[in-house]
């Protein structure tokens, strides 16, 4: 009890790494656990309310200083300061996007950030499908769908997949065709997102997934803050599953999400024609380093 008092006292919010003994099973220690889990949260909390914090001053002092340097430039001229409300605008729009990002990756250390339930996989496949053609004008292909039930947050599901359908439509051009798709692997659902575009250099999948991440030959739109992908590991990651990049020799990327299809899945009988729809052999794990056989090739 006496550690437990001197520890509180010393507590302060640059430095919460301090723990007490635990030693026993009697009621101190189980005191003692029980303390120590509530600093570990609290620790938690304020590490996340930190970096939260640091990254909102990292990547809004640009669009800030963008703002504010226009603003006092501009002059009387009417297309001048036309021009100039134009590029304000596009900064703001950068920045609620920005803001937007960040408290989904500081919402991502919650325990409640996804809410699983039942999900139609055919249903979320197609969908993703119909918002994607809404993102870009490029060939859109449709690689399939396997048919079933999974248990997922089917709303930050589909915030990833677009987070990477998005990222396919910025480092392609057009006339190169996007194409996703799922499929059963196992125990597992997979979806991914496809592209031929210039493909993800060496020096940069290292980093890919990390915030603020910018490859050396990226071509961002200005609203890009390099928080897209670092937010699609973040919500994979709260299933359980992990996000792989695959580099076909023939060029462009393929974006793979992988996730526990859960104690409550249901999918069809492995002699049904639809499972796995889009593969040759829908138990065969898929090794994203290689070109996929996709649907008419």
């Amino acid at each position: 009890v006496r550690d437990l008092t001197e520890n509180a006292r010393d507590l302060d919010e640059s430095d919460l790494s301090a723990r007490i003994p635990e030693a026993g099973n009697d009621e101190i220690a189980q005191l003692a656990r029980t303390y120590n889990a509530m600093l570990d949260r609290l620790q938690g909390a304020f590490e996340t309310q930190r970096r939260f914090v640091d990254d909102a001053g990292h990547e809004l002092r640009t669009p800030i200083t963008i703002v504010r340097g226009h603003l006092e430039l501009m002059g009387d001229d009417p297309a001048d300061r036309r021009e100039t409300i134009e590029l304000v605008t596009d900064e703001l729009d950068r920045m609620a996007r920005i803001v937007d990002d960040l408290l989904v990756l500081a919402r991502a250390e919650q325990p409640h950030f996804v809410n699983r339930e039942p999900t139609d996989l055919a249903a979320l496949t197609t969908g993703l499908l119909e918002r994607a053609r809404a993102m870009g004008d490029r060939p859109w292909v449709f690689d399939g769908t396997a048919e079933g039930w999974f248990e997922a947050d089917p709303q930050r599901l589909t915030q990833a997949v677009l987070n990477l359908v998005r990222n396919a439509v910025e480092h392609t051009a057009e006339g190169q065709e996007i194409g996703l798709g799922s499929a059963w692997v196992g125990n597992e659902v997979h979806l991914w997102v496809r592209d031929h575009g210039p493909g993800v250099p060496v020096e940069d999948r290292e980093h890919l997934f990390e915030r603020f991440h910018r490859g050396a030959s990226a071509r961002r739109r200005s609203e890009g803050a390099g928080l897209g992908l670092a937010i699609v590991s973040a919500i994979v990651d709260a299933h359980g599953g992990q996000v792989t990049l695959g580099c076909p020799d023939s060029g462009g990327s393929v974006f793979m999400i992988s996730v526990p299809a859960g104690p409550g899945a249901t999918r069809p009988a492995p002699s049904d024609p639809t499972v796995g729809a889009g593969f040759a052999d829908p138990t065969v794990p898929l090794d994203p380093t290689k070109e996929p056989t996709w649907p008419g090739s």
